[in-house]
């Protein structure tokens, strides 16, 4: 089985975060393997350190994003890359909510889900264009707009992914 490290997610996701070194934001990014676990009969998810992550591995991949100016900030970007030896699944669950949109082109443009792109097929012999949704698991890039971050104020934001 192929292992995919830390390290190498880690610094895909956090690129971001390294871009905006001025910024009045200060952005820290958790990443756990997702584990279900059997307690008291009960199936549960436990969040465990990813460290080398084998393919089929789900992460939880939660940023905080704390505003550390000493004023309200507005309308605050942050687009994340869904690293390419994974695929995304969904939005992360228990987190807090801000405008998502997704990419489909490595983060060049954003739209909200469900995406969208024209594909050309041939029917009766005939050239044919049509719209199809984009699955889930094709998105490169989640981008988060929060409307108003208050000065001290934080927020988590974040989505599974599963390794390839």
């Amino acid at each position: 089985m192929k292992r995919h490290t830390t390290p190498v997610l880690l610094t895909l996701l956090l690129g971001t975060a390294i871009a905006q070194g001025s910024s009045p934001l200060d952005l820290k990014l958790a990443l756990n393997v997702v584990k279900s676990v059997t307690e008291n009969g009960k199936v549960a998810e436990k969040f465990l350190p990813a460290q080398g992550n084998v393919p089929g591995d789900v992460l939880s991949q939660v940023v905080t994003a704390r505003n550390v100016s000493s004023k309200a900030v507005k309308n605050v970007q942050i687009p994340l890359n869904v690293p390419k030896a994974t695929f995304y699944l969904a939005p992360e669950k228990a987190v807090d909510t801000a405008r998502t949109e997704y990419s489909i082109d490595g983060g060049r443009t954003f739209a909200p889900a469900p995406l969208k792109r024209k594909v050309t097929l041939t029917e009766n012999g005939k050239s044919v264009t049509r719209e199809v949704e984009v699955k889930p698991s094709e998105y490169q890039a989640v981008r988060y707009t929060i409307p108003e971050l208050k000065a001290g104020q934080a927020l988590k934001l974040g989505y599974r992914v599963q390794v390839k």
